[in-house]
């Protein structure tokens, strides 16, 4: 292998890699305040609590996918861009 293939797929692992590691604090930082906030709300009106948690449920469902966009992306340079 010579230098400037080594040094595209090197370039193209550590891009995978900061692409999912970035791509996954956001979500992950989302998630635990929307799980906080809402077990706070239910806690503060347990009557609310069905309300709440479907709403909770929903948030944190669509906060996921920008995890799993970074995984696809991270995938793409990993395994489709060949160069």
């Amino acid at each position: 292998m010579d230098m400037p293939t080594a040094m595209f797929l090197a370039v193209r692992a550590f891009s995978a890699a900061l692409v999912m590691g970035i791509g996954s604090i956001a979500p992950a930082l989302g998630e635990g305040n929307a799980v906080s906030k809402a077990l706070e709300g239910m806690a503060r009106q347990p009557e609310a609590a069905d309300d709440l948690r479907t709403s909770m449920i929903l948030g944190c469902a669509i906060t996921e996918s920008t995890g799993i966009y970074s995984l696809i992306i991270a995938l793409l340079l990993l395994f489709v861009f060949r160069g």
